[in-house]
């Protein structure tokens, strides 16, 4: 409406077209808003500005935010002007837009701590993460050398290292160059000083992506023995509470194998894809494959020269919810012993009796001492922790270990039958077991019977 009425105004010839005369008009608005004093607000520069090298902190006046050219429009303090040029473009993730100039000056005030500080990346694919924790979910993958700007110091979750040692440093708000914001733990980063004029930055700004390498990293690797426990419902608790696995190490530089026979850590600069979901560690003999979406091979060389390759497997939930529901199971096993019962008496083995958390009392056992309880050691505890093999199954419900107080902390094992009578016994000598599994019967079965009594 405003160039219609313009134009009739008679301030274009009649023989300029429409079309160029809004063309010409549209300048002199835009150049006429730029010369004005009217603006947008104050804002606080982020990321320090190369030419005129404008630092990051100052306050600025904001006069257009551009959404297709993604820039701010701002003035140039008088003291960095040159050529009578009062006014620049700035990108928009680089400043924060605050309000009143009075508000700007706070917000200034508040960031002037890290105004200057910027970081270099020294370790290929760091990762930059949405909330400052490690397990959180990655927004950005870093490139050796290249360069962020430190925007605050946060809270968040302490960093580890592969052998579950904290890390030293902390966690940052950042801007990478791109625009995005997020956290970033300062272990493998250079923290320095810059204040304006043009920042070397020694890389490209962004590494190429890598999905499938990122979904790798995101996920937990466990050894292959832990799939085995899982598919075949023989859950080791022991085993599962040492946490064994695989770290590829992205946040620390440090890749380390951990499991029951190895636990080596391996130092590497980055990690660069050799096609075919393969990829080295660089810098050190490290290198691993994605076999499948759930299975991953790793490879180094010993210190003889020997290749060796380890399988890990990605589980369907975490190791901890995995003990929880085992724990479950067996807690669940137990309270069925312990409601048919709880005490239970033998005229040959004596009275066996148990308390609702696990605690039993044993008397009367002369008969197996000692060559299947300790001497003089009556208490302990019972856990279920054995497996019955399918022919087993057939037999009896289940199978415990009574482990007895004192300083050996002897075991005795049993399968056991639950029935309308009471309980069965039947001792599992060592020769019976694999892993946790009863395999088979003892060549000369020890079977004792037990009969709910109250004492």
């Amino acid at each position: 409406m405003m160039i219609t009425a313009v134009m009739r105004k008679g301030i274009f010839p009649r023989r300029v077209p429409p079309c160029a005369a809004r063309a010409v008009l549209c300048c002199v608005l835009v150049s006429a808003l730029l010369s004005s004093c009217s603006r947008l607000g104050w804002g606080v520069l982020l990321w320090s500005a190369e030419d005129p090298p404008v630092p990051s902190g100052t306050v600025l006046p904001v006069y257009i935010r551009s959404s297709i050219s993604r820039v701010w429009v701002v003035g140039i303090p008088e003291h960095y002007r040159g050529q009578g040029i009062d006014k620049m473009e700035i990108p928009l993730s680089r400043l924060e837009l605050v309000g009143s100039k009075r508000a700007a000056q706070k917000w200034a005030d508040a960031f002037s701590q890290y105004a200057g500080t910027y970081a270099e990346t020294l370790q290929d694919g760091l990762p930059v993460r949405e909330n400052p924790d490690n397990g959180s979910r990655r927004v950005y993958r870093l490139k050796i050398g290249e360069i962020l700007k430190i925007l605050e110091k946060v809270d968040g979750t302490p960093a580890v290292s592969t052998t579950g040692e904290p890390l030293p440093g902390g966690w940052f708000l950042v801007l990478a160059e791109d625009g995005t914001r997020g956290y970033c733990f300062s272990y493998r980063l250079r923290l320095f000083e810059h204040h304006g004029g043009k920042l070397a930055v020694e890389t490209d700004a962004r590494q190429e992506e890598d999905p499938d390498l990122d979904r790798l990293l995101e996920k937990t690797w466990s050894p292959e023995s832990y799939g085995t426990m899982v598919n075949n419902r023989r859950v080791v608790l022991e085993d599962l509470a040492e946490h064994w696995g695989f770290f590829p190490g992205s946040e620390t530089g440090t890749a380390r194998i951990f499991t029951s026979d190895l636990d080596r850590t391996f130092t590497y600069t980055g990690i660069r894809s050799e096609g075919g979901r393969s990829w080295r560690f660089e810098g050190s003999s490290l290198r691993m494959n994605l076999r499948s979406d759930t299975l991953l091979a790793v490879q180094y060389t010993e210190p003889g020269g020997a290749l060796r390759t380890l399988l890990f497997v990605s589980l369907p939930m975490d190791v901890d919810d995995i003990m929880i529901q085992e724990n479950a199971r067996r807690d669940e096993l137990f309270r069925l012993v312990y409601d048919t019962g709880p005490v239970y008496m033998s005229n040959n083995y004596g009275i066996l009796s148990f308390t609702a958390q696990g605690v039993f009392t044993w008397t009367g056992n002369d008969l197996l001492v000692p060559a299947i309880v300790p001497p003089d050691t009556p208490t302990g505890t019972i856990s279920m922790d054995l497996f019955l093999s399918p022919a087993m199954q057939e037999r009896y419900t289940g199978a415990f270990s009574l482990r007895f107080d004192g300083p050996g902390g002897e075991a005795a094992r049993f399968m056991y039958a639950l029935d309308s009578r009471g309980l069965r016994l039947e001792h599992v000598p060592d020769t019976s077991l694999e892993g946790n599994m009863v395999r088979r019967r003892s060549s000369s079965p020890m079977v004792l019977y037990f009969f709910p009594t109250e004492l």
